[in-house]
This record gives structure tokens, sequence and C-alpha cells, in this order.
């Protein structure tokens, strides 16, 4: 991959995002992925958990939980380059920032043991501009310098509708239906500039591909309590992802164009057709531990990505770029700490403080060539006086996307693969009511 210059949508931008469904995006409130995630076996009657829908089931009674947060992100890319003989030449770099809502959640009770959640959270998202220039000797021969561009923008978004049940005490079970909707356009392009016969742009050739996305996927979770006390909690989290299709329709279209010529630019394809691109089956198990003071908790995430698109073709590939589906695997572990939840003297006592890491792989491969994940996180929970337990959060994020081999080829010169970093904040809302005269559900009395 070569990039020279990139644009993104509102929620990323990476040149990785140019296959697929494009990047996928963190789930979780803003608490979790300061945490760095961890949410599978999250059992708390003041927080929206959508990771599990088991964790429906705790929602306090009379009550309501809303929970909305927002995202910035400053991407930074880097690509090195490498002369025929394999001596370090020169350096790429580009940056861009990014801002959106992440996620809008509620969690209320039906009755007693019994609970809904509401989500509506981005799942995936594309953005990426690259330009790679052709400067073989073949090429320049025949026809000239010829530069090929690639961009894409566009998401796709997840409402998730969870309902969970606990059957007897400290054991819950829950289900989720999700559906996932978006659009997304990728664009290709070839140019043949500065050629053999004069200057200028003598022909080109675009191609549009259009995706949109309409389907549904289900989940289930439990959750445990191995461990209850007044003062400790002990639980364990799993959950079972269905794997399917996303169905995607894509619409195409190619245009020429003859410069010289002033012919304008006329479709000479316009096709429709129905894809297969899938979501995989995917296995959740987690931990975590409660005290007055101190929580911690534990995720792994395994998701069979090369199973469910075992020979899926991507289009709009630079120079026939290899990239397949690989199986992933997700750890995360997170810390907080409350020094003392119900000290009225000192605010201070009462924040949250987070901390926490993420590590796995990437969903594809390119060229064969894995790629690593990392991020780094941390935040804090400001307690405010609305509608009873309310709090602001905020979190900070860095993470890398680096490449298992930084070394591939491209036009028979060694390139190095985009290793990109990234810096997120988010500030998230919550609205509990907790106290027995702020309760929402209260029937009134007359008279």
């Amino acid at each position: 991959m070569v990039t020279s210059a990139q644009t993104s949508s509102v929620n990323a931008y990476s040149p990785y995002s140019m296959y697929g469904p494009g990047e996928l995006l963190t789930p979780g409130s803003v608490q979790m992925r300061s945490m760095g995630g961890v949410g599978i076996a999250v059992r708390s009657m003041g927080q929206v958990n959508l990771l599990n829908p088991a964790a429906a089931s705790v929602a306090p009674r009379k009550s309501f939980l809303f929970d909305v947060g927002f995202d910035g992100t400053h991407y930074r890319n880097r690509q090195s380059k490498y002369n025929d003989h394999n001596i370090f030449n020169d350096r790429v770099r580009t940056a861009y920032n990014t801002a959106n809502i992440h996620s809008i959640s509620l969690v209320f009770p039906l009755a007693k043991g019994l609970g809904v959640s509401f989500g509506l959270s981005p799942y995936s998202s594309v953005g990426y501009k690259i330009k790679c220039v052709d400067q073989s000797e073949d090429a320049w021969a025949d026809v000239g310098r010829v530069m090929y561009g690639y961009g894409g923008d566009g998401d796709i978004s997840e409402v998730k509708l969870s309902i969970g049940w606990e059957p007897w005490r400290n054991f819950s079970i829950g289900v989720a239906a999700k559906y996932y909707w978006g659009n997304i356009e990728r664009t290709y392009s070839t140019d043949i500039v500065n050629n053999i016969t004069g200057s200028g742009t003598i022909a080109s050739t675009k191609g549009v591909d259009r995706y949109v996305v309409n389907n549904f996927k289900f989940q289930a979770g439990i959750q445990w309590n191995i461990l209850y006390s007044e003062t400790r909690i002990f639980t364990l989290g799993a959950t079972y992802d269905l794997g399917g299709s996303l169905k995607p329709e894509k619409e195409s279209y190619v245009y020429t164009d003859n410069t010289i010529n002033s012919i304008q630019s006329n479709p000479v394809r316009n096709d429709i057709e129905a894809m297969e691109l899938k979501v995989p089956h995917q296995f959740g198990v987690g931990l975590f531990y409660r005290n007055r003071t101190i929580a911690c908790g534990l995720d792994y995430n395994y998701a069979m990505w090369g199973e469910a698109n075992k020979g899926y073709n991507e289009n709009s590939n630079p120079q026939n770029l290899t990239v397949t589906y690989t199986r992933t695997h997700d750890i995360k572990l997170g810390f907080e700490i409350t020094p003392r939840s119900n000290d009225v003297r000192n605010y201070l006592n009462r924040i949250s403080y987070r901390i926490g890491v993420r590590v796995g792989n990437y969903y594809q491969r390119f060229a064969g060539e894995r790629v690593n994940k990392l991020a780094v996180t941390a935040g804090f929970g400001l307690p405010v006086k609305v509608w009873g337990a309310s709090s602001v959060n905020i979190g900070f994020e860095y993470g890398r996307m680096v490449p298992a081999s930084t070394i591939t080829y491209y036009g028979g010169s060694r390139v190095g693969m985009v290793k990109q970093n990234y810096y997120k904040l988010t500030i998230g809302f919550s609205l509990f009511s907790a106290d027995t005269s702020d309760y929402w559900f209260v029937r009134q009395k007359y008279d």
C-alpha cells in the first residue's frame, strides 16, 4: 500500500478499511472502553451493558438508565519506502481528525428479574484515499506515467434490542436481536498522465461500487455471580454471536474519459449483484470482580472471520493485492478504583479512576501479512447529582495497528505496510435514577 493523501468519513481514517465492512469499531460504554473494553461479565445496576444481553436482567425496578457517548479521534499513518537496493529512501506521513456520536443506549425493567436494553452504535466505518504511481519501465515505454486512485467512505450501524432474565438468584440469561444497515461507497480510477506523446492526461477510467447493507443477527449470553456478598462480587459471563450474511447489494459503475478528444465520461458498465459478505460466529468469555473500592475485568473474544468468508473476493484491489480473512483473538484487561464512593466531604474520593489494555489481531491479512492491534486506555468517572446517581465519563485511548512483517512489494520496489497510530478522546453521559424520589416509573395515586 502506498498512501500519498487520505481522507475519511466521520468514524474512521484508515487504509485498512479498504476491504470488507471496513474498520470494526470497539463496542461498549465509555466506562467499559476506558477499562480496555471489558464488559462480558459486567453486571451493574448503574451501567448499560450492551456487550452481554443477560446484564439487562439486573435493571433496578422503577428506574431508568440512559447513556450517550461521543468520540473524537486523531489518526497518524506512516509508511516507509525503499530503493532497488533495499536501502531506506523515503517516508510518507498522513494525519486526520474524526468526530461522531459513538453510541446511544438505555435500559429499563419490565418486572422483577426481567429487563430490556436498547442501543444504537456504529458497527464499522470506511474512510480512505490512496494514490499509487506505476513507475515501472514497461509502463513508461508503452503509455507513460500511470496513476491509480482508490477512495471510500461510509458506515454500517447496529441497532440492538436485548432481553435479560434472572430465572434464579445470581444467574441470568439473555438474548439480543441486532439489525445492521448502512451504505459504503468505494471508488477506483486509472489515469494516464505525462504520456509519451505529449503532456497532460489523455485517458482515464473510473469505477464506483456502492454497497447497501440490511440484515439481522442474533446473540445469546449468560452471567453468573460465583461470589456474591455485601462487599464483594465475582461474576462469570459468556456470549455467543450467531454468524450470518450481511447480504450487501452492490451496484457497480464504470466510466471512461478521453480527455484529448474532449469526449464526456460515459458509463460503460452498470451491474447490480447480491454478495455474501458474512459476519462470523463469535465467542466471548469474561470475568469481573468488584468490591467497595476496586473493580477489575478480563475478557477474551474469538471470531471466525476466516471460516465465514473463505473464498470471498475483494474488488477495487490495488495491484491485485491478496486480501484474505482470518480468525481473530482479542484479550481485554481493565481496572477501576473508586477511593470512597460515599465520601461527602472529599469529591476526589468519589471519582472513579480507570485504566486498561487491549491486544489482538486484525480480521484480514494483506499479501499474507498479519496485522496486530494494541490499545492502552485510561479515564475517569465524575459523579453528578442528576436524577439520583448520574455521571460524566471521560476516556482516553492510544492505539496502534502494526503489520507483523513491515515489508511488502509494489512495482518491483520495496515499501513498508502502513503503520497506524491513533489518539481517541471519548466523553459520555450516564443518567440514572437511583433515589426513590427520582424514580421515573412511579404509579400515580389520586385521592
